[in-house]
Parts: C-alpha cells; sequence; structure tokens
C-alpha cells in the first residue's frame, strides 16, 4: 500500500474507532444463513439473530473486490457451511443481469461453480435481462434462480447442475422477471413484469411452482385476473401492464403463507383489472383475500405514478405500509382492505419519502425495544419511522441517497449507488462508518456471519462483467 492509501485508511480506521465507542456491541453469534431477499419470506431485511458484526468490528474488515462474469443487479444470498465440490464452504450465490447464476466462496473469493442458462448467448448485450435475486430451498441443498429466458431453474448447491427448469411465462421478450424469488413450504414464488419503455403487451403475474418436481401449480393475473392459470400470451388480454416488480417481490406472511403483491401502472376496476394496487392472496394464489388502490388510482396510471414500484410491508399486525412512484408511505389498516369488495382510498395516514422522490426500494422493517422501525431509502436520503396509532412518526433522517436498506446487530447498512456503503445506527441514525465502493443501481447490501456482501454496476450498462464486494475480518 503507497502512502497516500495508509493515511485514507487509517483516517477510515479512525472513523470507525470513534463511532464504535458509542455504539452497542453484537452479542455472540451462531452460524447465520441469509437465504433470500430481505433475510426471511417476509422481507424484513431486519434479521432477529446476531448476524456476528457489531459496532467495533466495522475498521477490523477489509475489502474484496471479486470479478465476475456479469453485472449484479440485485442482492445476493448466502448459506453457511454447504457442500461444494466435495468440500464445505460459506458461499454467497448471486444472478446476473443475463441469468448467470455464480457460488463465490465468502472466505476467499474464489467462484466455485457458474451455472450458464443456454439462452445466454441470445439475450446478452441486449434489454432482455433480469433484476432478480435467487433463494435458498430450506433444505439447504438447493437454490432456485430466474433468467430472462422467463425460466425458473432448480440448481443444486453442490455443483450448480440443473434439477428442473421451468418457463413462468410464454413471452419473456416482452415479460420480465425483476423481482426476487420466495420461498416458503415447498414452494416456490415468482412474479413478473415489464421492460424499461413499457412496451406491450406484458401482464404482472405471481407464479407458485412445486420446489421438488418445478410444477407450476397455479398463477394470479393482476389483469384478467378471472383467467386462473398462465395466459396463452400476453396479446390474450385485453390490457397490458400492472407489473409486479417491487425490490421485495412477493411478501409472505410466515404465519399463514398469504401473499402480497404491489401491481404497477394499468387499470383497475375492482373486479378483474389490478393495477396500481395492493393485494393479498391466499398462498396457493388462487383467491383474493384483501385489495387496495389510492383514491387517485386513475392519475396514478396516467402520470407513472405506480404504486407497484415497491413492495408491500407487513408489519406483523393490523398495518401494512405501501410506498410508490409519487413519493409517498401511505399506513393501510388491512384489516379495512379484507374481503374481494374494492377498497379505493381510506389509508390510515401517509408520510412522504425521505426527498418526496419516486420509491424503487424495499423498507426493512425492524422491531426493537418493543417498536417497529420503518427505515427507507431514496435518491433524496435516507430516514427512520417508527409506527404509532396507525402513524408513521419521524425517528431521523439524512440526505445520503440509497437503496434497498438492511438491519442487522443494531446498524442499518445503505448503499448509495452513486458509490460507497453507509453504516447508521439504527436507533439514532448516527453514521457509524462508510465502506468505498463503486457505483451501481438497484443492488443492495447483505450482513451474515460477520461479512458484508455487495454487487456493484448497472444492469441498464448491459455489461458481461462485473463487481462482487465482501467486507470480512
Amino acid at each position: 500500500m503507497n502512502a497516500k492509501g495508509r493515511i485514507a485508511s487509517l483516517m477510515l480506521l479512525a472513523s470507525f474507532s470513534a463511532a464504535a465507542m458509542l455504539a452497542p456491541r453484537a452479542s455472540a453469534a451462531t452460524h447465520q444463513d441469509w437465504p433470500m431477499f430481505g433475510w426471511n419470506v417476509g422481507r424484513s431485511s431486519a434479521p432477529t439473530v446476531s448476524m456476528g458484526l457489531g459496532a467495533a468490528d466495522l475498521k477490523k474488515l477489509q475489502r474484496q473486490q471479486v470479478k465476475i462474469d456479469g453485472t449484479v443487479d440485485a442482492s445476493a444470498i448466502y448459506l453457511h457451511g454447504v457442500t461444494v465440490k466435495g468440500k464445505l464452504h460459506d458461499v454467497f450465490f448471486v444472478t446476473t443481469t443475463y441469468g448467470k447464476t455464480l457460488a463465490i466462496d465468502a472466505d476467499h473469493g474464489a467462484v466455485l461453480w457458474e451455472f450458464t442458462p443456454s439462452s445466454y448467448d441470445s439475450v446478452k448485450g441486449t434489454y432482455q435481462i433480469t433484476n432478480s435475486t435467487p433463494v435458498a430451498d430450506a433444505d439447504r441443498k438447493a437454490i432456485y434462480a430466474a433468467s430472462p429466458d422467463g425460466v425458473i431453474r432448480k440448481l443444486a448447491v453442490a455443483d450448480g447442475k440443473v434439477v428442473w427448469a421451468t418457463p413462468i411465462t410464454r413471452l419473456p421478450a416482452r415479460e420480465k422477471i425483476a423481482s426476487p424469488l420466495g420461498f416458503f413450504k415447498g414452494r416456490v414464488i415468482a412474479t413478473t413484469g415489464g421492460y424499461i419503455g413499457d412496451e406491450p403487451p406484458y401482464q404482472g403475474h405471481v407464479a407458485i411452482l412445486d420446489a421438488k418436481t418445478g410444477k407450476l401449480l397455479h398463477v394470479w393475473n393482476a389483469l384478467c385476473s378471472d383467467v386462473h392459470g398462465r395466459l396463452l400470451d400476453p396479446k390474450t388480454c385485453p390490457q397490458s401492464d400492472a407489473a409486479i416488480w417491487g425490490r421485495a417481490g412477493a411478501v409472505i406472511d410466515a404465519r399463514t403463507g398469504n401473499i402480497y403483491v404491489a401491481t404497477g401502472n394499468a387499470l383497475w376496476d375492482g373486479f378483474k383489472y389490478w393495477g396500481d394496487a395492493v393485494i393479498e392472496l391466499d398462498r396457493d394464489a388462487t383467491k383474493m383475500l384483501g385489495n387496495y388502490t389510492p383514491a387517485d388510482t386513475a392519475y396514478l396510471d396516467r402520470h407513472d405514478e405506480d404504486v407497484g414500484s415497491t413492495s408491500p410491508v407487513p408489519l406483523g399486525g393490523r398495518y401494512v405500509v405501501q410506498g410508490g412512484k409519487d413519493g409517498k408511505l401511505r399506513v393501510l389498516d388491512w384489516q379495512k382492505m379484507a374481503g374481494t369488495e374494492p377498497h379505493r382510498g381510506g389509508e390510515s395516514s401517509s408520510v412522504n419519502t425521505p426527498g418526496g422522490a419516486r420509491m424503487f426500494t424495499a423498507p426493512a422493517a425492524w422491531k426493537h425495544a418493543g417498536k417497529t422501525w420503518i427505515f427507507v431509502a431514496d435518491k433524496d436520503g435516507t430516514a427512520a419511522w417508527t409506527l404509532r396509532g396507525g402513524a408513521l412518526h419521524s425517528e431521523w433522517h439524512n440526505d445520503h441517497a440509497g437503496t434497498s436498506p438492511v438491519v442487522a446487530d443494531g446498524m442499518v447498512f445503505v448503499y448509495d449507488p452513486d458509490g460507497g456503503l453507509y453504516v447508521y445506527d439504527a436507533a439514532s441514525g448516527r453514521q457509524l462508518g462508510k465502506f468505498d465502493c463503486g457505483s451501481g443501481h438497484w443492488n443492495s447490501p447483505i450482513v451474515a456471519d460477520g461479512r458484508i456482501a455487495l454487487p456493484e454496476g448497472n444492469a441498464n450498462d448491459h455489461a458481461t462483467s462485473g463487481v462482487f464486494d465482501i467486507w470480512h475480518k
């Protein structure tokens, strides 16, 4: 390291050391997985167990840049102590924008295996991409990954070989898999939307697959919802759009298996067209259990102000928080939204996003000291609220932009897509440190086993190479 580098490192260590004296320590941790986007099926992005990283540890972390064959404009998942190529490894798994899925050794950064779909050469360098994050099976022997050819694949953790492959759309050039995959009690949950430019026809769908066989069990259509099962072709429905493309995708109630999604711009009629809506489905995606759309739903549709630019945040009780491109966070009393009768308007309360900006990120929901906290970042700032009496009350705010935040061991980790990973004390908002890294787009970090992992890069650059950052001791 040259003299300039040593000075920069000492300055960084000093800033971490000063902050660490004021921040809580992480409790002793057993090894933990991060098996899906948001850590759990509710996409809280706030583990309820220690992830082995305290504020005092931040100054000890070293950045490793792993060169990979693609851009990961999404997030990683992580499994501790799994067998790959006959040996035990701690492993990060990522999917690139053109559908390659990689297993990366968490200690050394080596690529342990790489799966490339047969469609790769036909889509690389084009608009046809995915921003999806893979999901691990509960048995930890397989993961599930999406690719731009509209196919979901089950890949063996041991070697990346395909166990099964199932298409969930008949027109992948129009219907995009943008959101992370989910897994719940033997089923894989995937959603579809459209590509930049919203060129029709496409519709938002929720697809349920049997994790063992890959059989497509059920499909719920956000448009033409009276048609049960996969549409023969998006052209067979007279309406287009209603993408399900929020960064958290389908959000699942762990108690019931019920599925929450939000849809993008499209016609809403409260009957079979559900544009700009929040929808609760049963675990099979065959029945609607609740619904909501803003009173100005037609205005949102006309002015490209998707409610579905972000995913619902069920808070474990009667309330659900929903953001949108109009820069609002709405608190919904979901007991009032139950049933198939259309519910238009009727929010309990609303606040502006950190900068009142269009929201493309997934909030984090943290239970702490008897309170429910919500953390949101957008292009104009990062903010925290607590929920009290059906309303969000501001706790702290700063002007640092960010993608989807995560909370681990009392700290909030927020990636600035212009470059830099910020760390804050979750309760006070005090900055504990900042890690240098490159620019990106929708990428977001995870924290597991005392490590931080973050992909860099922007899918819209259509690159076929990229960087995956790992910070570890």
